[in-house]
């Protein structure tokens, strides 16, 4: 099976930064892309940042500029650089990943979730 494990998230005033960690553990053969969503107080959960595996990256519109998406693809690991931070990026950041994995003697393709790290932005 396939874990991800998310670290990074703290309280932190409006301007400042923040890095954000992912690592995925398991049987994993290979993940292809690696991403992160947040669910913000009363809010569906949405597309942050996410990168294939050749480096490819995607950027949701009110992150732009601010926020850079990381991958150590030697270490499974992805990472958020979250700059110029507001108050409405306060939310719950969920890391994803879409793996292939060994399992069961067979390769599975298995789309994994962090079990989520906090960040609030706030005075």
């Amino acid at each position: 099976q396939v874990q991800l494990v998310e670290s990074g998230g703290d309280l932190v005033q409006p301007g400042g930064s923040l890095r954000l960690s992912c690592a995925a553990s398991g049987s994993i053969l290979s993940i292809d892309a690696m991403g992160w969503y947040r669910q913000g107080p009363g809010k569906e959960r949405e597309l942050v940042a996410e990168m294939t595996s050749d480096g490819s990256a995607n950027y949701a519109d009110s992150v732009k500029g601010r926020f850079t998406i990381s991958r150590d693809n030697a270490k499974n690991t992805v990472y958020l650089q979250m700059n110029s931070l507001k108050p409405e990026d306060t939310a719950v950041y969920y890391c994803n990943a879409q793996t292939v994995a060994r399992v069961a003697g067979a390769n599975r393709y298995l789309e994994r979730w962090g079990q989520g790290t906090l960040v609030t932005v706030s005075s």
